[in-house]
């Protein structure tokens, strides 16, 4: 795993790839609906693993998509802390557990309120690693428990992306084809809505 991370780099590509907002995870299903596709994580749309059987499920899904989205290539694995001050103590303390790897991308800045003890900061982490199933299987299963969110998985030109989240996963693919390609392929993970969720 590569530690050394070209934050300037990674900015000016997600600026050129995703122009329409900031690397913020649940909002790129509506800026990129006609790429976009979700799948759930177990049968029957539950939405938090309670057994080991369960947790491979999980995973399993996770990593067939994710498989089929960057085998073979490299992927920049993006995890989330906030915290109330800019440097002050980050929540969930979980995130650095299990990706000790990630150097600080950037910040988020969230202070429209005017109450400034109601500003919070947003701080992405990424490393830029070899994609392999189970590479990422800890984060996963932190997200699968509600402890991290906000994680993006994409390759290293930002050209598909895999928002796991508690309860299934939101792709982002390259173009639509690609899109209904890999929403075919996996008709049981789907949700049973109308609108896709």
């Amino acid at each position: 795993m590569n530690s050394d991370l070209d934050r300037d780099h990674l900015s000016a590509l997600w600026q050129r790839q995703y122009p329409k907002g900031p690397p913020v995870a649940h909002e790129l299903r509506a800026a990129y609906g006609d790429r976009w596709v979700r799948f759930h994580s177990l049968p029957g749309s539950k939405r938090y693993p309670a057994t080991e059987d369960e947790y491979a499920v999980v995973l399993r899904r996770y990593n067939t998509v994710l498989d089929e989205l960057f085998a073979g290539t490299d992927v920049y694995v993006i995890t989330v802390a906030w915290s109330w001050e800019p440097d002050g103590p980050e929540l969930p303390p979980e995130r650095h557990e299990v990706h000790p790897q990630g150097a600080r991308w950037t910040t988020l800045t969230y202070d429209d309120d005017p109450d400034p003890e109601l500003h919070s900061y947003t701080h992405l982490y990424a490393d830029r690693r070899p994609w392999r199933p189970g590479t990422a299987d800890s984060i996963l299963r932190e997200v699968a428990d509600d402890v991290l969110s906000g994680v993006i998985i994409t390759d290293s030109r930002l050209s598909r992306i895999h928002h796991p989240y508690d309860g299934g996963a939101d792709v982002i693919a390259a173009n639509s084809a690609e899109r209904d390609r890999i929403r075919d392929s996996h008709q049981d993970w789907l949700p049973r809505n109308p609108a896709g969720l």
